[in-house]
């Protein structure tokens, strides 16, 4: 994977086109190889290309790959260029699958991907184990749920602390001054009594 994961961030599934996206290239290298050798010293320019398609759709495939992290679902493509597209499991609405009759029996479907961004929706085509895709990319975002809250709730409990520290320390600061008040004279013993119970109370 190419896509640099950020601080926390960790690789739960990568998955790519399944084998069976494979069947038709290798049936137009087959033929074209036939043909190439069938025509005699021309015919090699054939086998040429026929051959160099099949390596390109080999790289394709591998380069083709869908990763679901602890954060988003990333889609990285391309042979010649870079491409990476990426959406956040917290925007995320809806995960679906579905399988014909060919994918149910080899093992493939496609899974589709509901957010709440401007694209709507994403289709990856042809992925291997395509309910393995969906269960995790919902699994994951009732973690990343549940991280959330726990994020939030420990948030606010160090808040709460904090204030609450803050508070002891505007107590002892006004203990303190009343202290001093009481040395200096300016506060009578009973006065000073009466003051420190109201700052105790408060």
């Amino acid at each position: 994977m190419k896509t640099q994961l950020k601080k926390d961030e960790k690789v739960i599934l990568v998955t790519k086109p399944h084998w069976f996206t494979m069947v038709l290239p290798f049936l137009i290298l087959l033929i074209g190889a036939i043909i190439g050798f069938a025509i005699g010293t021309y015919g090699l320019l054939l086998v040429l290309v026929v051959i160099c398609y099949f390596i390109y759709k080999i790289i394709e495939r591998n380069n083709n790959i869908w990763a679901v992290t602890n954060l988003r679902v990333i889609d990285e493509y391309g042979v010649f260029s870079n491409n990476t597209k990426e959406s956040p499991l917290d925007k995320i609405n809806n995960v679906s699958y579905s399988q014909s009759f060919w994918g149910k029996i080899f093992g493939y479907g496609n899974v589709q991907i509901q957010t709440a961004a401007e694209i709507g929706s994403t289709t990856y085509f042809a992925v291997e184990y395509p309910k393995e895709l969906k269960d995790t990319i919902t699994q994951m975002q009732e973690e990343y749920k549940q991280y959330q809250v726990n994020k939030q709730t420990t948030e606010l409990a160090s808040a709460i602390v904090a204030g609450q520290q803050n508070n002891r320390t505007d107590v002892a600061a006004e203990l303190e001054k009343l202290y001093e008040l009481k040395q200096k004279g300016i506060l009578t013993e009973e006065e000073y009594n009466n003051r420190k119970k109201k700052i105790l109370n408060s």
